[in-house]
C-alpha cells in the first residue's frame, strides 16, 4: 500500500510540473482583476472568454489542491494504523482516477486546446467497406463523447452508395474537447472479414479523421470570398438519426488550400452556408497550427508528421482482435471495447508520449 502511496505521489509531482500551480495562481488572480473592473461586460464576446477561462484555471487549482490532501490524510491515515490499510486502499480509487484526469489536462497548452472541436471523417481506399468502417469510427467517436460528457452534433453525413458513409462531420463541445481530439487526427486502418464479400475474404479499409478548433465567433479567421467556390444541392442523406434532410445542403471549396467543407443539417441555405463558413474558419485555422508544429519540429532537430496522411492507428478483428496504435505502440486484445468507445487509454498514451517528444 505504501508503494502505491509513493507512485500516486510521484504522479502529482509529475502534474505539479507541468500544471505549474504557481503560474496558475496567478493567472487567476489577473484573470479576477480583469472580471472586476469597470465596463466588464461593455465586450461579452471578451467577458464570457475571460470568465471561462477563470473558471477553468479555478477548477484545475482546486482539484490538484484536493488531489494533493487526500493523499496527504492517506498515508497519514496509514502511518498512524497500518491495520487501516484496506480503507485507505478503497479512498484512494476515486483519487487514481481524478488524478490520471488531472495528468491528462496537463498536457493542454496548445492555443486551442481547452476549446471545441469539429471533426470531419471521410473514407478512403477500400470501397463499401471504408464506407461502412467511415460509420464505425464516427459511432465510435459519439459513444466516446457521450461517455466524456460532452455535447455533439452532426453537421453533415453524406451516405454511401451501399453502406455506411462517405463522410461526416461533428462538432464537439465540452473542456479540452479539440486538445483531446488532436490525437484522433489521421488514416485509421481497419482489417476484418468484409461482410460485403460474399467469399467472406480479409479486407482492409482506410478512413481519414480530419481534427479543427471550432472557434468561437469572435475568433474568426479572415476569408477572402473571392477564393471560395460555393456550390448547393439537394441533400440525399437518408437522414434519421445522422442528418435531417433538407433541399438547401452547402459545400464550400477554399480555392488556395482544396479544403472542402458541406453542411446539409440546417433548415435554411443561408444557415448552412454560415455553419460551413465557420467550419472552413475552423479548418485554416488548424491548417495555420499543423505549419506551427512544423516548424517547431524543424527548431528541435526532428521531424513530426503532422499532416493527415498518416496512419496512425490499426483496428484488426480478423483473425485475431487487436488494437494498436503505431505512433505509442499502445494496444488492446478488447477491439469491441474500443469500437464501442473506450479510447482513453489511446488518447493518453498519445498525450504522454507527445509531451515527451515521442509523438
Amino acid at each position: 500500500m505504501a508503494d502505491q502511496l509513493t507512485e500516486l505521489g510521484a504522479q502529482l509531482d509529475w502534474v505539479r510540473d507541468y500544471l505549474d500551480p504557481d503560474s496558475l495562481t496567478t493567472r487567476a488572480g489577473e484573470l479576477e482583476s480583469a472580471m472586476g473592473s469597470p465596463g466588464f461586460w461593455d465586450d461579452q464576446a471578451e467577458a464570457a472568454r475571460i470568465s471561462t477561462e477563470h473558471a477553468r484555471v479555478t477548477r484545475r487549482l482546486e482539484r490538484y489542491e484536493a488531489l494533493r490532501g487526500e493523499l496527504d490524510d492517506a498515508r497519514e491515515l496509514l502511518e498512524l494504523d497500518p491495520s487501516l490499510e484496506a480503507e485507505v486502499r478503497d479512498q484512494i480509487v476515486p483519487v487514481r482516477d481524478d488524478l490520471a484526469r488531472l495528468r491528462e489536462e496537463a498536457l493542454f497548452n496548445g492555443e486551442y486546446d481547452a476549446g471545441d472541436a469539429v471533426v470531419t471523417i471521410t473514407a478512403g481506399t477500400g470501397g463499401t467497406d471504408a464506407q461502412d468502417w467511415a460509420e464505425m469510427l464516427l459511432r465510435m467517436y459519439l459513444r466516446w463523447t457521450a461517455d466524456r460528457g460532452f455535447q455533439t452534433e452532426i453537421v453533415e453525413a453524406s451516405p454511401g452508395e451501399e453502406a455506411g458513409l462517405k463522410s461526416a462531420t461533428f462538432t464537439v463541445r465540452g473542456e479540452n474537447a479539440y486538445g483531446l481530439f488532436k490525437a484522433e487526427r489521421g488514416v485509421h486502418r481497419l482489417v476484418r472479414h468484409s461482410p460485403f464479400d460474399s467469399a467472406h475474404r480479409r479486407h482492409t479499409a482506410f478512413a481519414q479523421v480530419v481534427v479543427a478548433p471550432l472557434l468561437p465567433e469572435s475568433e474568426a479567421v479572415e476569408i477572402d470570398e473571392s477564393e471560395l467556390r460555393i456550390d448547393t444541392y439537394r441533400a440525399s442523406g437518408a437522414g434519421g438519426q445522422h442528418v435531417n434532410k433538407t433541399d438547401s445542403a452547402v459545400r464550400i471549396t477554399h480555392l488556395p488550400t482544396g479544403i472542402v467543407v458541406q453542411c446539409q443539417n440546417e433548415r435554411s441555405q443561408s444557415s448552412n452556408k454560415q455553419t460551413a463558413l465557420r467550419i472552413l474558419r475552423s479548418r485554416l485555422a488548424e491548417l495555420r497550427e499543423e505549419e506551427r508544429e512544423a516548424e517547431l519540429a524543424r527548431e528541435r532537430g526532428g521531424k513530426v508528421d503532422v499532416g493527415f496522411g498518416s496512419q496512425i492507428r490499426s483496428y484488426v478483428l480478423q483473425p485475431y482482435q487487436l488494437v494498436k496504435d503505431h505512433r505509442t505502440d499502445h494496444e488492446t486484445g478488447n477491439a469491441q471495447a474500443v469500437l464501442d468507445g473506450s479510447l482513453d487509454d489511446f488518447v493518453q498514451a498519445y498525450l504522454l508520449a507527445r509531451a515527451a517528444g515521442k509523438a
